[in-house]
């Protein structure tokens, strides 16, 4: 049977596998060597152990009161046979007894051991969860160790022991990992076991994007630039508003980096998911505005008691406006946190405009009041081409070009010139075009770098989206 020093030492290399302390270690011992005692003399057994530092040799005393009957032989001796060693014991004197490791059998050694193990996996039970229980939110590293009905079991390289996992749900369907490929998620929450705490990781989690952008740009990491709300569909697109607390600083520019440096290194950990930028704003209608980019809003209203958002787009601009499956109104209303109604010009027209079951102003009444064509100042000839065309109302025309115009069978020049100074005359002007109305920006990201700058304006991108959607 090895001696005390070697099983100190023993027990001391396990300690510097599990980044014990000393001291720890060492009630670690004290409380294995207790249980061996438990196992010779009983349960209640007291004893005090000291360790030598040095030469890691232990004393063990057994301590057991004097009574004149004993009832419980672990913590208590006879006085009787307590006088058989030194006949001036007095009842409740307490007999010191000394042992010597080597009297410990077979099992107070293994009672010894399983009692050590045991507490080294609370206490690295407890470190693990002390460690992680802060860090919720925060992207983690590791190796795939194995999959195991379809959860990925991950080793971390900073906790190896802790259990990690990515379940089926938190998943990427699109992405394929095999075992000890090196694998990035971030930690969801902290799950109580009875074998213990297991870290929850997700790479289908808005919070791993979040992460991701925390990683690559600096302004967020310092907290000069916040992500104020995010929305995600996991492998298809995720929609971003993001917002600086330095005015020198455009926010979107900063995620987006030089030439798409940072947003392209986000893209990719996603596997070429699509990333829409957008600056947050505390209004709601601009901040739905700017959220259904790239599509251009002609207008928005909302219902403050239903928290529902009305938005009307031109014709040309309503199927980027919706995405694909209905993508992008989708995520644009996750985003704000509002229900987003999205018209196309036409169809809210054929609804009848009605703005005061949206608590329009007069003045907006006033904007899109619309009229018959039959009562302009125009040729009988000209209305007729017109309606051919399929143009019966005044609003239905208003946003013609002369090219628009002149395509039509039936309008000449002279037509076409005549038609455009009417709506010029007709047509008030309240400033800003909707388009620049609320001075956002966009970047819309789908797997390569950008040309132009990393920060244009919303008409720029609207145009750029518009392109990417004919190309689809």
């Amino acid at each position: 049977m090895p001696n005390a020093a070697q099983i100190v030492a023993a027990f001391r290399d396990v300690a510097m596998t599990k980044s014990l302390s000393p001291e720890e270690m060492n009630e670690l011992i004290k409380d294995g060597i207790l249980a061996g005692l438990a196992r010779i003399y009983g349960a209640n057994v007291q004893a005090e152990i000291t360790i030598d530092e040095d030469s890691g040799e232990f004393d063990i005393t057994v301590l057991r009161r004097v009574v004149e009957e004993v009832e419980d032989p672990a913590c208590e001796i006879a006085l009787e046979e307590a006088r058989w060693d030194d006949d001036t014991y007095e009842v409740g004197d307490v007999m010191e007894i000394p042992v010597d490791f080597t009297e410990f059998g077979r099992n107070a050694v293994m009672a010894v051991k399983q009692r050590i193990v045991q507490r080294v996996r609370e206490n690295e039970r407890d470190r693990i969860r002390d460690e992680f229980a802060d860090r919720v939110g925060e992207l983690l590293s590791g190796e795939l160790q194995q999959i195991e009905r379809g959860k990925l079991v991950v080793m971390l390289n900073r906790a190896r022991d802790a259990e990690a996992i990515i379940p089926w749900k938190e998943q990427n369907p699109r992405e394929r990992f095999r075992q000890g490929d090196p694998i990035r998620a971030v930690l969801k929450k902290v799950e109580e076991t009875p074998k213990g705490p297991r870290l929850i990781l997700s790479r289908a989690d808005p919070l791993f994007v979040s992460a991701l952008f925390k990683l690559e740009v600096p302004e967020i990491h310092q907290g000069i630039v916040e992500i104020k709300e995010i929305a995600r569909e996991v492998g298809g697109r995720t929609k971003i508003a993001v917002h600086s607390r330095d005015d020198s600083i455009d926010p979107v520019g900063a995620c987006v980096g030089l030439k798409g440096s940072r947003v392209q290194a986000v893209v990719s950990e996603l596997g070429g998911e699509r990333i829409d930028i957008v600056p947050w704003h505390p209004d709601t209608e601009v901040f739905a505005r700017r959220a259904l980019a790239p599509a251009r809003v002609a207008k928005v209203l909302s219902d403050t008691s239903r928290q529902v958002i009305t938005a009307i787009v031109d014709e040309d601009q309503l199927s980027l406006a919706i995405g694909r499956n209905g993508q992008n109104v989708r995520l644009a209303s996750q985003l704000i946190g509002w229900q987003i109604d999205l018209y196309g010009s036409r169809e809210w027209l054929e609804k009848g405009a009605d703005l005061s079951l949206f608590g329009g102003t007069p003045e907006e009444q006033y904007e899109t009041a619309d009229f018959p064509l039959s009562e302009l100042d125009l040729d009988a000839s000209t209305l007729a081409a017109l309606s051919q065309a399929g143009y019966d109302t005044f609003l239905q025309i208003i946003d013609l070009e002369r090219a628009d115009f002149l395509g039509i069978s039936g309008i000449g020049e002279k037509e076409a010139d005549r038609l455009l100074q009417l709506i010029d005359e007709l047509t008030v002007v309240e400033g800003e075009a909707p388009q620049s109305e609320d001075g956002g920006t966009l970047f819309r990201f789908q797997g390569e770098p950008p040309s132009e700058e990393a920060s244009a304006t919303e008409e720029d991108e609207g145009d750029a989206g518009q392109d990417q959607a004919d190309g689809s």
